[in-house]
C-alpha cells in the first residue's frame, strides 16, 4: 500500500489550515511531526478532519509536541490528568464558556505553547471558534499605537474568570453548567509578560493577550491602561485578522498560543456539543 502523503491546504483567511493524509490512530513518524509543526508555525491554526481517535491517541499526539501542559480551574475527565472537557448540554441555560477572546491560560508563568481539541458531538449549526492571528495584527498595526505598546509588562491574572467572585466562581457552581470548573483564590495570582514579544520558535513578533486575562500594565495607573488595553482590543480582533473555524465530529484541531486569541461562540441551542482538550507545555 502506498504511503498516505500529508497535505497542508491553507484556509484563504488570517490564519488556519486543514491537515489530510495523515492517521492519528498511529503514532506520528519524525518526519510527519515535523511537517505538522512547520503548518502550524505557519498557519497558527491547523485542523484534522475524520479522525475517529481515542482518548489515548489524543495524548499520544498531543505529546509527540511536547510535554502535557499545566491545566488549572477545571477538573479533568474520569481516568485522566491532562484531559479536559469543554461541553455544554442541550438545555443549559449558564453563560456560554469562554465567549471572550483570550490566549490559553496566559496568567502562567510559562503558558502551554499549544492547545488540542477534538470534536466528540457536534452540533449540526452553531459552535464556530474564532481565532485572530496576533503576528499580523502587529505587522498592520498604526505606528502611533504600537509605539505605546512596545516595552510594555502587561498584567495578567485569571480572577475575572477563576477567583470565587469571578465569572466562573461559587455562583456559577448554582448554575445549570455541564463542565466541572473549579474556583479557587490561587486565580488572584498576577504574572507578567511582555504585551509585544517575539514567537520563540520563529522570532515572528507578535501581540501577547488581551484585557480579560490582562488586568493591567506595569507601572502604569489602571484608568491609562485600561484605555490602551481597550484601543488594543479593537485592534487586534478586527474581522481583518480572524479566521473562523466551522467544526465536524472526529476533528481534530490545534493551535498555537503565541500566535492567536481565540473564543467560543454559540448557536447551537437544544443541542449537546462535547469535546476533549489537552495542552502543550510552552518552553
Amino acid at each position: 500500500m502506498k504511503p498516505m502523503s500529508l497535505k497542508v491546504y491553507p484556509s484563504e483567511q488570517a490564519c488556519g489550515a486543514t491537515l489530510t493524509g495523515v492517521d492519528l490512530t498511529l503514532p506520528l513518524s519524525e518526519s510527519q511531526i515535523a511537517r505538522i509543526r512547520s503548518a502550524l508555525l505557519e498557519h497558527h491554526v491547523v485542523s484534522f478532519p475524520e479522525q475517529a481517535i481515542s482518548d489515548d491517541q489524543l495524548e499520544q499526539f498531543s505529546l509527540s509536541f511536547g510535554p502535557f501542559g499545566d491545566d488549572p480551574f477545571i477538573a479533568p475527565i474520569p481516568g485522566r490528568q491532562h484531559i479536559i472537557a469543554v461541553q455544554r448540554s442541550a438545555q443549559e441555560t449558564a453563560p456560554l464558556f469562554a465567549e471572550s477572546w483570550h490566549t490559553d491560560w496566559s496568567f502562567q508563568a510559562i503558558p502551554p505553547a499549544a492547545t488540542c481539541l477534538y470534536g466528540i458531538t457536534i452540533p449540526p449549526l452553531g459552535g464556530d471558534t474564532w481565532f485572530a492571528n496576533q503576528h499580523k495584527a502587529l505587522l498592520e498595526m498604526p505606528g502611533a499605537l504600537r509605539s505605546r505598546l512596545t516595552g510594555k509588562l502587561a498584567i495578567h491574572s485569571a480572577k475575572g474568570a477563576y477567583a470565587p467572585d469571578g465569572m466562573y466562581g461559587v455562583e456559577d457552581k448554582s448554575s445549570d453548567r455541564s463542565m466541572d470548573i473549579l474556583p479557587s483564590d490561587e486565580a488572584k495570582a498576577t504574572q507578567l509578560h511582555p504585551l509585544v514579544r517575539d514567537h520563540p520558535e520563529t522570532g515572528s513578533p507578535g501581540i501577547y493577550g488581551c484585557i480579560g486575562y490582562i488586568v493591567g500594565i506595569d507601572g502604569m495607573a489602571d484608568s491609562e491602561a485600561m484605555a490602551l488595553l481597550a484601543e488594543l482590543y479593537e485592534w487586534q480582533t478586527r474581522p481583518e485578522f480572524q479566521y473562523r473555524h466551522q467544526w465536524q465530529p472526529n476533528m481534530l484541531v490545534m493551535w498555537d498560543n503565541r500566535s492567536v486569541l481565540h473564543r467560543a461562540t454559540g448557536g447551537y441551542e437544544g443541542h449537546d456539543r462535547l469535546l476533549h482538550r489537552t495542552t502543550i507545555a510552552g518552553q
